[in-house]
């Protein structure tokens, strides 16, 4: 499979479509199942405000790849991710109500780093209830 998004046709600035992502705590414990994580920080309520988290949050790494997946919806390919990287600087608090949580995404290319081998820079801004989750979070990939 090859990126849908062309080089040629992406400048530094061009935004990405914005995502949200609901979390709740059944989608986490299906996480957990999938990944081995299961860290009852991401499941107990009781066990979670017990070691001084204001709730259950969500897996990093769940945090993650929803972001992600901004990026390789857009390109249409998950093959053209070539790196991706965060830091993870607040948790996403997921409550026991119908509701639970919502991860934002916006991205946007930062800049053009190799006209031979078509990769762009993608900053990505992840937002839970206002609070930046992830910092530092950029992806490089190959277009088209």
């Amino acid at each position: 499979m090859t990126a849908q998004v062309a080089y040629a046709d992406v400048e530094p600035g061009t935004e990405l479509p914005s995502r949200s992502f609901p979390v709740d705590r059944a989608r986490l414990v299906r996480y957990a199942g999938a990944s081995g994580d299961f860290n009852p920080i991401h499941w107990n309520e009781r066990f979670a405000k017990g070691v001084g988290l204001p709730d259950v949050i969500a897996h990093g790494m769940f945090t993650m790849a929803e972001a992600a997946r901004v990026v390789t919806d857009w390109t249409g390919d998950p093959g053209a991710l070539v790196e991706y990287g965060v830091r993870f600087t607040k948790p996403v608090v997921v409550p026991d109500d119908e509701e639970g949580a919502v991860i934002e995404v916006a991205a946007k290319v930062a800049k053009k780093l190799n006209d031979e081998e078509r990769t762009v820079q993608i900053d990505l801004t992840v937002t839970s209830a206002g609070t930046k989750v992830l910092g530092m979070s950029r992806a490089v990939v190959r277009l088209a």
